[in-house]
């Protein structure tokens, strides 16, 4: 089989979707036939525009406002999405916050914000669409992850991130094994740096001499999403090089 899955007829959505990051696994997902659905917090003219992209490779998109913390709010935005287009089959879980400063310099409303923000936004998204992916027998949810995040890698800077990021890929596993029987796998992709993104690490840092490219990320949730990988779930793919976190 193909890695490369044929998502016509299917509705994928993807977290923080507007810029960046989630507008490119957004428009990977349109490249192969998915209707997808732009999601945002306070973007919306980001995500119109990025919405109107994907409507050029042919396929249907929409956008939805939500804030991922709040459970009214992502009812609210799946609800919408649910009354335009159907339920959704793939569930992308990008959306997350950064705080480069060091642990203790990082005020508790910050705190708050990466890790509600980066963990309870996967759980809540999850939990949301989860109940109409085991109705109909499929569905495919890939998070976000870090590249060190399954490895309890130390620092003491980014620690929220961090923290949050080893908690989604727990949650990742978690899932994963209380879905085995339902047709809905769960997974994660785990970059180090990416292109265009607000890390600050410097190209010396980074093995081959370059961050990941945005195709480097969507290869792997493709994948995920292809029949190929229907047997596959809790599982993380690292997509960093090669690097090891020492270095």
């Amino acid at each position: 089989m193909e890695p490369t899955p044929d998502l016509d007829g299917r509705t994928a959505l993807v977290t923080g979707s507007a810029k960046r990051v989630g507008r490119e696994l957004l428009l990977a997902l349109a490249d192969c036939g998915a209707d997808v659905v732009v999601h945002y917090n306070t973007s919306d003219a980001a995500a119109e525009a990025t919405a109107e992209e994907a409507r050029d490779r042919g396929v249907t998109a929409t956008t939805t406002q939500g804030d991922v913390t709040d459970p009214a709010s992502v009812d609210a935005a799946f609800d919408a999405v649910e009354a335009d287009l159907g339920s959704v089959d793939v569930l992308v879980n990008n959306v997350g916050n950064f705080d480069p400063r060091h642990w203790a310099d990082i005020e508790w409303d910050a705190w708050r914000d990466v890790v509600e923000t980066t963990f309870y936004g996967t759980v809540l998204c999850s939990r949301r669409a989860l109940g109409p992916m085991r109705e109909a027998g499929w569905g495919r949810i890939v998070n976000i992850g870090f590249a060190d995040s399954d490895l309890m890698h130390a620092a003491p800077v980014n620690f929220p991130y961090f923290v949050a990021k080893t908690g989604v890929v727990m949650f990742t596993r978690m899932l994963a094994y209380d879905t085995q029987n339902d047709g809905v796998t769960v997974n994660a992709v785990s970059p180090f740096a990416v292109e265009n993104t607000l890390s600050d690490v410097g190209e010396g840092s980074m093995p081959r001499g370059r961050p990941a490219g945005f195709e480097d990320v969507a290869a792997p949730l493709l994948f995920f999403c292809s029949d190929a990988a229907d047997y596959i779930s809790g599982e993380n793919v690292a997509v960093d090089g090669g690097r090891l976190p020492e270095s």
